[in-house]
This record gives C-alpha cells, sequence and structure tokens, in this order.
C-alpha cells in the first residue's frame, strides 16, 4: 500500500455505511484523517453504526443532517447510492465547495497497481469478468475491484506494483473522482439511464467520461466506433485511442466475416463463443481490445471465451426443463438491456417484465417484439406493460408479484420457447435489488 499524506490530519465526513463505507472509515483514518460517520439508517438495528461506534468512531446515525458540515469538514466520502440532487448535506457541501469524493478515488490514492477501468450503460460486468478472467488465463496477476461488488480501497490495500486491478465502475461512483487514473480505459455505450439519480442526460454522459479525463498520453482509451456519442467525445482524453467495431473494420478489435479480429489478426470464430447475442459480442470485443494492449495471449482469449457461459443476472442461462429454457436476466433494469436481451434469441419468447416504475418510455421495446409471443408484467409498472403489449397484439397477463406472474408464463411454454426475465425496470418495489430478484426466478424455475 502506498503511503500518503494527502488525507492527513484532514476532517473527513463519511456518508453511508455498508461495507464501502466501513472499509473507507477505518482507511482514513490508518491515514491520519479524523473520521466522522454519517448513516442515513436510524440507530436502533443499524449493526453497522454501532460496530463503527465500538472501533471509536464518532456515528451520526438516522438522518443526514446539514449542520454536520459546520464541525470543520474538509472532505466527504461519500456511498455512490447518496444522491447528489437530493440530498440537502451534499446540495450544502456543493455551495461551500467542499470536496465530495467516493471510496474509488481513496482506493487509487494508495494502490501500488495499475487500474484498467470499465463502465458503460449495459455490459460492465460481463466485461470486467472477462477481462479478468482472461488475465488470469494469460498468466497476468488480476484483481477484481469496483462496481461488481469487491469493494476497491479494501482490494486496493493489498494489491502489489506487478497486479492489476480490473475495476468497474458506476456512473454514481465516477461522479465521485478526482484524481483517479486508469492505464487503459474502456467504455462500452453510453445510452440514457439513471435519470432519477442525474440532473440530466448531460451530467450522465459526462460522469461516464470522466473515467478518461485525467489519463496521461501514455495511457489507453478503448471506445466503442460505432456509439456516436462516445466517438464525439474523443477530445476529453489525452489518451491513445484504440476503436472497437461491430460494424466496421477499425484499429483495433472489429467483427468481420463472422468472427473477431484485433489489428487484422483473426481471435475466433463467433460460432465458437458461448455467450449469445449482439450486445455481448460488444462486450467480447472491447474486452478482446483491453486485453491484448495489456499483453494478453489469442490462446488465453479463445479458451476463455469457450468456456465463459455469462455472469449471473447478466443472461444467464438457468435451466432446461420440458424443452423450454428459462433465462434469468435481472440486471435490464432498463429498456436498452432488455432490447439487447430481446435480441439474443431467434426462438419465441415469453417475457416476464416489470418492477419499480420510474417513467421510462417502453415503446422502444416494441421495435424487438419480433419474437415475443406474451408478455407476463408483475410490479409497479404492470400496467404499463400491459398497455404496451395491446398496442402490438401481444397476449399479456399482469400480476402483483413476480411469482404469480411467473406462474402464468409457465403455464402457456411450450417446447423451443424462451423464458426470459428481462424486467426493463429497477426491482426496488418488491426486492432489496436485482440480484435477490433474479435469485427469486432461479428459485421458481428449480421448483417446477
Amino acid at each position: 500500500m502506498l503511503k500518503t499524506m494527502k488525507y492527513m490530519g484532514k476532517k473527513v465526513l463519511v456518508m453511508g455505511l455498508a461495507r464501502s463505507g466501513m472499509v473507507a472509515a477505518r482507511l482514513l483514518r490508518e491515514m491520519g484523517a479524523n473520521v466522522i460517520i454519517n448513516d442515513g439508517r436510524a440507530y436502533e438495528g443499524n449493526d453497522d453504526a454501532k460496530i463503527m461506534e465500538a472501533e471509536g468512531f464518532e456515528v451520526i446515525a438516522g438522518s443526514h443532517p446539514v449542520n454536520l458540515l459546520d464541525l470543520g469538514v474538509e472532505l466527504i466520502v461519500k456511498n455512490p447510492g447518496i444522491p447528489y440532487k437530493t440530498t440537502p448535506l451534499l446540495i450544502e457541501a456543493q455551495a461551500r465547495n467542499i470536496p465530495i469524493v467516493c471510496e474509488v478515488e481513496l482506493a487509487y490514492a494508495i494502490c501500488e497497481a495499475p487500474f484498467i477501468g470499465i463502465t458503460a450503460t449495459n455490459g460492465k460486468t460481463t466485461t470486467t469478468t472477462l477481462i479478468h478472467e482472461i488475465m488470469q488465463e494469460s498468466g497476468i496477476k488480476s484483481k477484481l475491484a469496483g462496481n461488481i461488488g469487491i469493494v476497491s480501497s479494501l482490494v486496493a490495500q493489498d494489491a502489489k506494483k506487478d497486479e492489476v486491478l480490473v475495476t468497474e465502475l458506476s456512473s454514481f461512483q465516477l461522479m465521485g473522482i478526482v484524481d483517479f487514473r486508469p492505464k487503459i480505459a474502456l467504455i462500452l455505450n453510453i445510452t440514457e439511464a439513471h435519470l432519477d439519480y442525474h440532473t440530466d442526460i448531460k451530467e450522465y454522459r459526462q460522469a461516464k467520461l470522466n473515467l478518461v479525463k485525467k489519463q496521461l498520453e501514455s495511457d489507453f482509451f478503448v471506445y466503442n466506433a460505432d456509439d456516436e456519442f462516445i466517438v464525439s467525445q474523443l477530445l476529453q482524453t489525452k489518451a491513445i485511442t484504440v476503436p472497437f467495431s461491430q460494424k466496421k473494420v477499425v484499429d483495433g478489435a472489429y467483427l468481420a466475416d463472422n468472427a473477431l479480429y484485433y489489428k487484422g489478426e483473426v481471435i475466433i470464430a463467433v460460432d465458437d463463443i458461448l455467450l449469445k447475442g449482439d450486445h455481448n459480442i460488444q462486450d467480447v470485443l472491447g474486452a478482446v481490445a483491453v486485453c491484448k494492449l495489456y499483453g494478453a495471449t489469442n490462446e488465453a482469449i479463445v479458451t476463455v471465451l469457450t468456456r465463459f457461459t455469462g455472469v449471473k443476472h447478466r443472461l444467464q442461462f438457468v435451466k432446461e426443463i420440458a424443452g423450454v429454457k428459462y433465462y434469468n436476466n435481472s440486471k435490464a433494469t432498463n429498456v436498452i438491456a432488455t432490447k439487447m436481451a430481446l435480441r439474443a434469441f431467434e426462438q419465441p419468447i415469453i417475457l416476464i417484465a416489470g418492477g419499480l416504475d420510474r417513467d421510462h418510455d417502453l415503446e422502444p421495446l416494441a421495435k424487438d417484439f419480433k419474437n415475443v409471443k406474451a408478455i407476463f408484467a408483475f410490479g409497479q409498472a404492470r400496467e404499463r406493460f400491459l398497455v404496451l403489449a395491446r398496442k402490438y397484439n401481444i397476449h399479456c397477463e399482469i400480476f402483483e408479484a413476480m411469482e404469480k406472474t411467473f406462474d402464468a408464463a409457465v403455464k402457456i411454454a411450450k417446447a423451443k420457447d424462451i423464458v426470459l426475465l428481462a424486467p426493463a425496470c429497477a426491482s426496488w418495489d418488491q426486492y432489496v435489488d436485482f440480484e435477490e430478484r433474479g435469485d427469486a426466478f432461479i428459485e421458481m424455475v428449480d421448483k417446477i
């Protein structure tokens, strides 16, 4: 772990506990900061707050009082999920020009190893996992970190110079970086998402592009040459730009003649890749470009791509029962992700969708209804799916709970059908997160 005086003697407010907040608070204290912890959950029943208090930290729980800033706070390290635009404490902190960062910034300050940073609206986790596995298969010492569920500042403490941190980064995290600089940055795509968190689409896009702003001429930025917006923003980085494309030959990774190439060299035939769907080919191309830049071998790339079946909750094949295949894509929390899932299949699809109604426009789904034979919807947004299905003469049934929705879908499923959970909505109306929702779906399949 690198020694830094950056936080020595500073009054730092850590907002939000859970695992990342606890790691951040302990690390800051180790670096000599004067730490105050603030968690929005009530103190009663808040085991995290009680653990940190027992360790000697000052903990204020139950709300985010603005007057905490009057204690001489010089820096805020916040949980990425706490929104800037609706949290009065953060609004006031910005008015007072108090820096606000996420724990990824702490990770960068202390990490001996270089970073590979991956972001996108869709495909981050699959691509991050692929890169990590290809690196390891090539004998490169790789560690997973970030939004994939592994606290970056914890991994960074033990990382060595000859290792690399393959780090998934969300727009929430990228809003909170200042000095973070990846050796290789990868942006797969930028489409509309999380506008309930961000002020507008412009802020969301810029958050994604923050990934490349601190890069130097010796760094690399791998980008999607098929994404017009990303292409228009290449001047935001000094790094060497390396494109990938599904539509044309580029000086990087590309798709041609039903095979994947890197700079004119055939890597693998598309038919040999276990991951199916155009969106997954996009992810694979991005991963191939990053891994080739870092020195991975073609043999390692082929080995991983011919065994990798996907990440849990991301177009995950669950089981085949009586000729019906069940797929869990609970991570499809927006319309774009669901459209990509629908495009992955040529067989008849029974779509299970719904969840938290964030008033997103569902109409774009219709362009990919070619193989959809029925829609079964649940949760807050179920009525909106019913309206959409009726408009396009698709059989639709709606229920409040996913379990009843699933049971109804199973009743009409026939051999060679695909039963696909791809909700196009967040999970928070009924589930803690998309993982819990996906696990519930898997359990339902197992009970058939």
